[in-house]
């Protein structure tokens, strides 16, 4: 059985992270990781570290800072997405069921395009409830793509492991949303 001590002493080690914001810009990555990861099965704290991380501009910023981080890390992500599939679809090898399941993904992606730029524009109004949804569209589209291939027995998806990345990607994003939120006052 989990004290309610054990549960408040991460959240407040992060609300006294986000209040003295970059001191010790690794740590607020990793403790805001940390804590996402606990709270969010869909996160995985080492593909979260190593994300935000990869980012240069993520050294030294705020938990705001991180989300909008996550978000760019989302549109590039999508962007890059929908430029592999188009280039898969080149490819003359692919039967008619899966070339229709990569059009659709195309298509899923396009969208998913206009979806994180307009989350970028909530994000930074802080409209994080619309910002939500637009991030969720996402998420979907990552579903909603490989659950295409998985409905023919057999097919394996190219896109599966792409997929997952956009998927956890846009999961960090709506989780650091989810923490300022709840009352950061960064």
């Amino acid at each position: 059985m989990t004290s309610s001590f054990s549960l408040i002493l991460p959240a407040l080690f992060l609300s006294f992270l986000i209040s003295t914001q970059p001191a010790n810009c690794q740590n607020l990555i990793n403790e805001t990781c940390k804590t996402l990861a606990r709270d969010d099965p869909n996160i995985n704290y080492n593909f979260c570290t190593t994300s935000l991380q990869a980012a240069p501009a993520s050294q030294c910023a705020s938990l705001r800072g991180l989300g909008k981080i996550s978000i760019r890390l989302v549109r590039y992500n999508v962007t890059d997405m929908r430029c592999y599939i188009k280039r898969l679809m080149k490819n003359r090898k692919w039967d008619p069921y899966a070339e229709q399941c990569l059009k659709d993904c195309f298509e899923l992606f396009s969208d998913a395009i206009s979806s994180v730029k307009d989350a970028m524009k909530y994000y930074n109004s802080k409209r994080y409830d619309d910002a939500n949804v637009q991030i969720s569209s996402i998420m979907d589209a990552a579903t909603t793509c490989e659950d295409g291939f998985n409905e023919r027995k057999g097919l394996v998806s190219p896109l599966t492991k792409r997929n997952r990345n956009t998927f956890q990607l846009s999961a960090v994003a709506l989780s650091v949303m989810d923490v300022i939120r709840k009352g950061s006052d960064v």
